[in-house]
């Protein structure tokens, strides 16, 4: 075995669905269905449990995914310990939300290609509430996410940024909102939702803990897709003020007042713990830290 087929079992180990490796890891579902099925016979055991709709780790597979993280660990080390007196070369993978590339991004990699010309920086941009999940599978080296309350065993975290959600609606469609003596109607004003993330779990917290049944006319991926459809005039929705403010159609949308009021919007850089041994990873860590 080699160290791509770890790094590819360690993935699969992790995300537990084969179509999803694949995409992440380049690689054919053909070809990753090889891979381990040479894995599984050069070990003699059969690492997991598959059928047409889940995939499971065998016990002999989640010994061997100790032991694969281990030699990947180890293998990082060394090669941070041989690139020491070198110039750092090689590639960086970042995630983030395409306002975060706009807002947050910018600054912290300009100074760190200043540095380390020879490093290539791999950016995907997508949404936000995927960034942990992204770190965690190893998808990237370095995410800007939103930060939740719980959860963030073995990542560390530095705190970039701090946005209030807003509750939004278009200029042009003001009949959208319909309010009542109590404020907002709810039964009978369309929502727009993010379909995950944190500004989901706090607008649903707030609708349990009011008794509040929400007319939700949509969720969607992504606070740019909320704002995208509030502007055509199809609901009212919830965004990070940040994001308003660097969307395009800013001028188009008007944040509503008397609304309730939600925690704010932290979002931070995230990499997984170990992997601040790692020369490119610590050097961005290090410049992005605040004072540097």
């Amino acid at each position: 075995m080699d160290i791509r087929t770890l790094q590819l079992f360690r993935h699969l180990s992790t995300s537990l669905h084969f179509a999803g490796t694949s995409q992440a890891c380049h690689i054919t579902p053909s070809a990753l269905t090889r891979v381990i099925q040479r894995l599984e016979t050069e070990l003699g055991e059969q690492l997991f449990i598959r059928d047409n709709r889940s995939v499971e780790l065998t016990y002999a597979g989640l010994a061997f995914k100790k032991y694969a993280e281990d030699v990947l660990l180890r293998w990082d080390h060394l090669q941070g310990e041989l690139s020491e007196e070198e110039i750092l070369q090689g590639e960086l993978s970042v995630y983030c939300s395409v306002t975060a590339a706009y807002s947050i991004l910018p600054d912290i990699i300009t100074r760190y290609r200043a540095v380390h010309p020879k490093v290539q920086i791999r950016l995907e941009t997508g949404d936000p509430a995927l960034a942990l999940t992204r770190l965690r599978n190893r998808d990237a080296d370095v995410v800007i996410a939103a930060l939740p309350g719980r959860g963030l065993s073995q990542i560390e975290v530095l705190k970039m940024a701090e946005s209030p959600l807003v509750f939004i609606a278009s200029r042009r469609y003001p009949e959208v909102v319909v309010r009542d003596k109590d404020g907002v109607n709810w039964a009978q004003t369309p929502m727009i939702l993010a379909d995950t993330g944190l500004s989901r779990e706090r607008m649903d917290h707030w609708f349990a803990r009011n008794q509040v049944v929400p007319n939700i006319y949509s969720r969607v991926a992504g606070h740019e897709a909320i704002i995208a459809l509030v502007n055509l005039g199809c609901g009212m929705g919830l965004v990070p003020k940040l994001v308003l403010e660097k969307s395009p159609l800013a001028g188009d949308i008007r944040v509503l007042t008397g609304m309730p009021s939600l925690p704010p919007y932290e979002i931070g850089l995230c990499v997984r713990r170990p992997n601040l041994t790692n020369p490119k990873i610590r050097a961005l860590w290090d410049i992005a830290s605040p004072g540097t």
